[in-house]
């Protein structure tokens, strides 16, 4: 059976202290045993992630947490592990147990404030105890919903549904297109998809399926080649298509069979749009510029891929931007959620074009780039900029378009 990849759904967290009922929440939510509940405080380690519908929102993953409180040597790795947990949430569950709210619950909503990541706060156990009447108002006057669960016999259970459903961020159920807004309906893209070692056998990867399925929502439709049939297949086309798209790595050869009339940009850049933030990856692209021999650059996956042949992150693009600066660099390769807590030592960071995370999985890393003061950018606008071609890859897109004008002219 299909379903909806993880990096499509909602992601939904909970956190809190160890041993207020996390799991036993998440547990009555999904009407099934996810997580192992248990008096021992500190039983749930690492993150679990339970994919599911969860009507009328659609598809939703719910992370249980290891406790924010946890202990010692072990404890302090489970936290920290939690801690990364929070660059993919939609949606945070702040559960406590009712009567127990301290300067920790407080901290951690502030926490979540401040990344703009709406919260619903659990009062759970609540037939043990009862919320402070100064908190609950409080969080009234703060506009986060509350609510009290006894999770073991799903009292109130129904009641953090509807408050999910009620605090679901709009871009979530509005989501920007990968391609709809650039192909008008009934009108055709061209997908360059090329055929190498990295591809995986029998399938197209998830950004150029993503592609066809978002052409299709739109009512336009498209044709798909390989790099070495572009030009005889745009010379059989009766009109010119609205959009050539490509794989980064052909995008020199699908620059020159492409005509300068037809807009042509990557997949890898619509990604960048559709996943995190263009203009952000565009002004980071322009720092190749300032990069010297010995320079430090950081490149990041989000997938964890085994590498072979020429592979893209780790052989092309430092092949293209050593070629670019004249000299050798120092490439740093990390991949899934594994991330530096401390960026500044670095350059640049070049980030893959975040296929398989969320969007709020990318808007966390460029948003930590940036308090480090140091630019980001993505495969595709970085290959673009050091082929020299951005600008026309930047083509359909007039906002990112004036970015570069501007950042490079200044």
């Amino acid at each position: 059976m299909q379903t909806t990849p993880k990096s499509l759904r909602l992601h939904i967290a909970l956190f809190g202290r160890r041993n207020v009922g996390k799991s036993s929440v998440l547990n009555a939510l999904t009407r099934q045993s996810v997580s192992i509940v248990s008096d021992v405080a500190g039983t749930t380690t690492d993150p679990v992630e339970k994919p599911m519908e969860l009507l009328p929102i659609g598809p939703v993953v719910f992370i249980d947490t290891a406790g924010l409180d946890d202990v010692g040597d072990l404890g302090q790795l489970r936290t920290r592990k939690t801690r990364t947990v929070f660059d993919r949430t939609d949606i945070g569950i702040i559960v406590t147990a009712a009567g127990e709210w301290t300067d920790f619950e407080d901290e951690l909503l502030a926490d979540l404030c401040s990344r703009n990541i709406p919260a619903v706060v659990v009062f759970n156990k609540a037939d043990v105890g009862t919320p402070f009447d100064a908190v609950r108002q409080n969080l009234d006057q703060l506009g986060v919903p509350w609510l009290n669960t006894v999770a073991t016999t799903k009292e109130g259970i129904l009641d953090l549904r509807d408050a999910l459903v009620q605090t679901v961020p709009e871009e979530f159920l509005a989501p920007p297109a990968i391609l709809g807004d650039l192909v008008p309906p009934g009108d055709m893209a061209v997908l360059v998809v090329p055929i190498d070692l990295e591809a995986p056998k029998g399938r197209l990867i998830m950004p150029q399926v993503q592609s066809i399925r978002d052409l299709l929502d739109n009512d336009a439709y498209c044709m798909v080649v390989k790099e070495r049939e572009l030009r005889d297949a745009l010379d059989r086309l009766k009109r010119p298509p609205a959009l050539v798209v490509t794989d980064s790595q052909a995008f020199l050869k699908v620059d020159a069979d492409t005509p300068s009339d037809i807009p042509m940009t990557s997949f890898s850049i619509l990604f960048a749009r559709f996943k995190g933030d263009l203009e952000a990856f565009v002004q980071g692209a322009t720092a190749i510029d300032k990069l010297e021999a010995g320079n430090r650059v950081l490149v990041a996956e989000a997938c964890s891929h085994h590498p072979i042949g020429e592979d893209i992150g780790r052989v092309k693009i430092p092949r293209w931007l050593e070629q670019y600066v004249g000299g050798k660099l120092d490439f740093t390769h990390v991949q899934g959620r594994d991330f530096p807590d401390d960026v500044s030592p670095y350059d640049l960071v070049i980030h893959c074009g975040a296929c398989v995370w969320n969007r709020r999985s990318m808007l966390s890393r460029i948003l930590h780039c940036r308090k480090a003061g140091v630019p980001i950018t993505n495969y595709g606008v970085c290959i673009a900029y050091s082929l020299g071609i951005l600008e026309r890859a930047l083509g359909p897109f007039p906002a990112a378009l004036e970015t570069y004008r501007d950042t490079i002219n200044a």
